[in-house]
């Protein structure tokens, strides 16, 4: 028989969550959280969860909700498992004033509103899994904002599922550690989150796309900002002594492979992409974002930069070009290894509630990506949400309840032992093997 969620508060949440705005801003990512407005839904949410019975919920300076709830009975002794959500939006698309509406989507165009006479619409041609939509009530925003659901609905859901397990004492889990983290679209989600406090022995994020989709790699990532400094006289006497760094950089872009761009690759090809140019002739400098799932390879990326700045520097002259790398997060299945169960359980709950579970390599990176590197490993659940970062996101309310039925029917699964792969104990080893082919419709949010 077709699989049927059973009912939660999720969509009312969501529906709640989504109008509080909360989006991050990347030019202000030396302060945790880079917006205030982020601690509108930490206060919120922690008083939601003591309001739950989660005595210790909790707001720190930086944004950061934490709470606990106990395990059932009889799984009091066995490791703490942690869900991990953010609470910030993306900087991609107006955040402010999102007014979320269901849509009865039949088929053909999923319309989310009018702005300026124009139809905001997504098609199936642009979102192949709308076609197998039809018949569903979809959440979509009014056509000028984001919706939120990235991360908001991940929000819900753990919301969600916390609320069920507090209204039936019965249901199987562990001692569960969440976590609503800020800042999360600019690359900061985790970093401040204290893990011996947190407690947890193993965690997963939600955020995710479609439902099914589990990730447990992703990419190494890196930003790059290459600087060119150009030598300027008046242009009228410039012959064979003017440098234009602009000009520089050009030829430095040049240099860089073509067909490694974002906009040519899927699956786990790496990339070079310039995000940001800024400058005059005199001296300019772009940002790259740098990616790529094989270590080797990523390293490789790493130090084609600095070849290309060096054969510059002997054409134009020493100092020209400089490199300046700070490395962002690595790929998480590099840390895995003998962790099988954190696939093997999260594929085992969404096939539970009718789902088609596979692995996709993610495009970009989680929060999961620097827990893992920093000793929590975290893959990442989908949320069941679509199009994030834009007027186009949409999350079928289905979507929403099934998601809090994977969580009960996950969490059941840490109420046992779990048993590792390796004799090496649950922190970073060597990398995992994959166990699925590359799907390349996968992205995390903060690139």
């Amino acid at each position: 028989m077709p699989y049927t969620p059973k009912p939660s508060d999720a969509l009312e949440r969501l529906l709640r969550y989504v109008q509080v705005d909360t989006q991050s801003d990347p030019h202000n990512d030396a302060e945790t959280p880079s917006t205030a407005c982020q601690f509108d839904l930490a206060n919120l949410l922690a008083d939601e969860l003591r309001g739950l019975g989660l005595a210790d919920a909790s707001v720190s300076e930086h944004a950061y909700v934490t709470a606990s709830l106990p395990a059932s009975e009889g799984a009091e002794g066995l490791p703490a498992l942690g869900l991990i959500a953010h609470m910030d939006t993306a900087p991609d698309a107006p955040a402010a004033g999102v007014k979320p509406h269901i849509v009865h989507y039949e088929g053909g165009a999923l319309v989310a509103g009018v702005v300026g006479g124009e139809t905001v619409e997504t098609t199936p041609e642009q979102c192949p899994d709308l076609a197998g939509l039809a018949g569903q009530d979809i959440v979509v925003t009014d056509g000028t904002t984001l919706l939120g659901a990235d991360d908001k609905a991940g929000v819900a859901e753990v919301m969600a599922l916390l609320a069920r397990l507090v209204a039936n004492p019965g249901l199987a889990h562990p001692t569960l550690r969440v976590a609503f983290v800020p800042d999360e679209e600019i690359g900061h989600g985790a970093a401040l989150l204290d893990l011996d406090a947190f407690g947890a022995e193993w965690a997963y994020t939600v955020d995710g796309e479609a439902l099914g989709e589990f990730n447990y790699e992703c990419f190494s990532a890196s930003q790059a900002t290459v600087t060119a400094t150009g030598v300027m006289v008046h242009p009228g006497s410039a012959k064979d002594v003017m440098v234009n760094a602009i000009t520089v950089l050009r030829e430095f872009d040049d240099l860089l492979p073509a067909a490694e761009r974002p906009e040519h690759t899927e699956g786990y090809d790496g990339f070079f992409h310039p995000i940001e140019v800024s400058g005059t002739a005199g001296k300019a400098s772009v940002t790259y974002i740098v990616r790529d799932f094989d270590a080797r390879k990523f390293a490789r990326r790493e130090e084609e930069l600095r070849e290309a700045a060096e054969f510059l520097n002997r054409r134009h002259g020493a100092g020209t070009v400089s490199v300046e790398v700070r490395e962002q997060y690595r790929n998480m299945a590099e840390h895995l290894r003998g962790l099988d169960f954190l696939r093997d359980n999260a594929f085992a709950a969404m096939e539970a509630c009718g789902m088609d579970a596979r692995a996709v390599p993610v495009r970009g990176g989680t929060d999961g990506a620097q827990l893992t590197l920093r000793g929590l490993p975290c893959p990442n659940l989908p949320t069941g949400g679509y199009c994030f970062h834009g007027v186009h996101e949409f999350i079928p309310v289905r979507s929403l309840e099934a998601m809090v039925d994977v969580l009960e029917d996950l969490v059941a699964r840490f109420a046992v032992p779990q048993r590792e792969a390796t004799g090496e104990g649950s922190r970073p080893g060597p990398a995992a093997t994959r166990p699925d082919p590359p799907l390349p419709q996968a992205r995390t949010s903060n690139g």
